[in-house]
């Protein structure tokens, strides 16, 4: 993704714009990430801190785990970003909020371990 590139919530009240390339992409299959946004695994991408910021609505917080904190939309629900002291200095940005989520390109599964048994890969991607 070539910035600057920006995203929002369903509703748009939540908006964010980022100012540097990001520092990975990748598909998480944790637990953690699939009861978060309800789906299988979910597409994120790291931002180093300072390079982005909120420029609507700035987001709920909830800490659903102690060091871990997800960003969401107050208005509408929307899971924006996820936080955590394992990973400092960095906030890591859900995919599908992306204003053009077809410019996201991952190159790795995280956490395939975790990976739902009916889910079945066919992109070659590297699974860690």
């Amino acid at each position: 993704m070539i910035p600057p590139f920006s995203g929002h919530c369903l509703c748009g009240a939540t908006r964010y714009t980022c100012k540097a390339e990001p520092l990975w992409q990748a598909h998480c299959h944790c637990e953690s990430c699939r009861r978060a946004t309800a789906s299988p695994f979910t597409s994120y991408f790291g931002i180093e801190d300072g390079k982005w910021l909120w420029t609507g609505e700035h987001p709920a917080t909830y800490q659903s785990s102690p060091g871990v904190w997800r960003d969401f939309c107050a208005t509408c629900g929307t899971q924006m970003a996820y936080r955590a002291a394992k990973y400092p200095n960095e906030t890591h940005f859900f995919a599908a909020t992306l204003d053009r989520p077809a410019s996201y390109t991952p190159t790795k599964h995280v956490h395939s371990a975790e990976m739902l048994p009916w889910v079945h890969l066919a992109d070659g991607l590297p699974q860690t």
